[in-house]
């Protein structure tokens, strides 16, 4: 079976809350494996599984030190969700701005 591409496991890597707040948690800074697993209800096991998506995405990368795995977030494949956001931001910035003159209007029209 073919693996999809770096962009497609991106997508599928940030779509999962969990492996979300794990990305923000790396934000601020490497993490062990075990730091970052106490933050959720879910197993060692669980995390440990989200971590390798997130790794398989080049999302995070790992070092060992001593027995700890040590997580550091590359935000690098996160650019192309930015871009990708920023089509949407452009549209709900002018149908925003389209409403705002709308609503002008209408309480123009009431006096």
């Amino acid at each position: 079976m073919a693996r999809p591409a770096v962009s497609e496991d991106v997508f599928r890597a940030i779509a999962d809350p969990v492996r979300r707040r794990i990305l923000v948690r790396l934000a601020d800074g490497e993490q062990p494996a075990s730091e970052l697993a106490a933050e959720f209800d879910v197993t060692f096991s669980a995390v440990s599984q989200h971590l390798k998506l997130l790794r398989d995405s080049q999302l995070v990368s790992e070092r060992r030190d001593g027995r700890q795995r040590i997580y550091r977030l590359e935000p690098k494949p996160l650019e192309e969700v930015s871009e990708w956001i920023a089509h949407f931001e452009q549209f709900w910035v002018e149908r925003l701005g389209a409403l705002g003159t709308y609503l002008k209007k209408k309480k123009r029209e009431k006096k």
